[in-house]
């Protein structure tokens, strides 16, 4: 998602950066051109008109005119418009001190309500909640089916219900057994239709009387663009949402939802779903969600995946392996498990500095398919053989080749950036913070 956004947006400041003064006109022609962008990545007309409008009042006055890097500084001023454009700040689920609290998703058929039901149980139970996850979806049969799959595999509890209940009465009762089982959140998988009709929603008012719930998410489809939005607006006039979870993030949006909903409901966009994955679910941050879209990455979201996904534990280990110059092909592979659960290689590199602009040249494409590649190479290898590679002569190679169903080169190849890994983590180790901050700064 929003890449050719990105590409567009990076082509018109580089030309801008080029004047060595600013003034009215080439103000204008880049704001043209953004306009432009954003209306091809299906923003809506009226927030595009106010963002455009905002920004070149802002680009006009001294800040820019005066400054000693005016297309540095116009920049600055897009960054930050973009950033009030989705809301900010990152809005956190407020969830009241009734026990349980209540969380009601709804949304449109086809959505993703049941799986985001199951990713958001997951991340609040990381924040030491106890959620239960309640299935009020009664015609979709395998929407009850799914949820309790759904809820075994992340061993978070699903209150049983069925399709010949009243969904009113399912939530009603979901609460006294959420009590009894001491759990303190209700998530609730609500019925979704083909399109918004009064059925539905009169359903809706008649679970939110019931259930009093202390968050109304809107489940939304970012793949749709603008009518997403659209959507957002109808829900929150019948139900009055507290928030918005964009779903398929990771897809080919143009990203026109991401971009115009908090400005055309006053509603904020509190999660992103980046994957299908019970754990690919994210808090939406408008600022750092700005720095990607102008190619500028994103480190702090990078950190946190990092620190979730890596254990301290064997953080621990590793760097004593290191100390001791004992890395082993086992070590390779379980850092690039550990690279796995943080997220896809395309997601990761664009969180990266610069690294957009990188990953399209020719050969630089991150291929997931080769780190799938490695992890069967090295568990085709004998115990023996990953603890000491230097064993691995051209028999054992070709029989590791026909176990992993690879070539002989791309064992080779493995080897070879294992060798070279090794040789750099022990430099890295050498040189210690000080010697690093040299490497860095040449």
């Amino acid at each position: 998602m929003f890449d050719t956004l990105s590409d567009k947006l990076s082509s018109i400041f580089k030309k801008l950066k080029g004047h060595g003064k600013l003034n009215e006109k080439n103000i204008q022609d880049a704001l043209r051109e953004v306009r432009m962008a954003l209306l091809e990545a299906d923003v809506n007309y009226k927030v595009v008109k106010e963002f455009t409008e905002m920004v070149k009042a802002r680009a006009l006055g001294t800040e820019v005119m005066e400054s000693l890097t005016p297309g540095q500084q116009f920049i600055k001023i897009v960054n930050e418009e973009l950033t009030k454009l989705m809301g900010g700040h990152n809005a956190a689920l407020a969830l009241d001190d009734q026990r349980p609290a209540s969380v009601l998703l709804v949304g449109l058929h086809g959505c993703g309500k049941t799986t985001t039901a199951a990713k958001l149980a997951l991340l609040l139970r990381k924040k030491k909640r106890t959620p239960l996850l309640v299935p009020a979806d009664v015609y979709r049969p395998a929407a009850i089916e799914q949820l309790t799959t759904l809820g075994s595999q992340i061993g978070i509890p699903v209150f049983p219900s069925s399709t010949d209940q009243d969904p009113v009465q399912i939530c009603a009762r979901a609460r006294t057994e959420a009590q009894s089982q001491g759990c303190d959140t209700l998530i609730i998988d609500t019925a979704g239709r083909l399109h918004i009709d009064e059925e539905l929603m009169e359903e809706l008012a008649r679970i939110k009387n019931e259930v009093r719930p202390s968050e109304i998410l809107l489940v939304a489809d970012a793949m749709t663009g603008q009518d997403a939005v659209t959507i957002a607006s109808r829900f929150n006039e019948v139900l009055d949402i507290t928030g918005i979870i964009l779903t398929k993030m990771d897809g080919d949006a143009r990203g026109g939802a991401a971009l115009s909903v908090k400005a055309v409901t006053g509603k904020p966009i509190k999660f992103v779903g980046v994957g299908e994955k019970t754990d690919a679910l994210e808090p939406f941050h408008p600022d750092r969600m700005a720095s990607r879209i102008l190619g500028m990455g994103d480190v702090l979201s990078l950190i946190e995946k990092a620190e979730a996904a890596l254990d301290e534990k064997k953080a621990r280990e590793l760097e004593e392996k290191l100390r001791k110059d004992a890395f082993t092909l086992e070590d390779f592979r379980d850092q690039l498990q550990q690279l796995r659960k943080m997220g896809s290689l395309d997601q990761l590199l664009s969180m990266i500095p610069g690294m957009q602009k990188l990953k399209k040249l020719p050969g630089m494409e991150p291929d997931e398919k080769e780190l799938v590649k490695i992890e069967a190479i090295i568990n085709s290898m004998t115990k023996e053989e990953r603890r000491d590679h230097t064993i691995i002569n051209g028999s054992r190679r070709k029989r590791i080749a026909r176990g992993s169903g690879t070539r002989v080169q791309d064992v080779n190849n493995l080897l070879k950036q294992y060798v070279q890994a090794r040789t750099m983590m022990k430099r890295i180790q050498k040189m210690g913070p000080r010697g690093m901050a040299k490497l860095f700064l040449q």
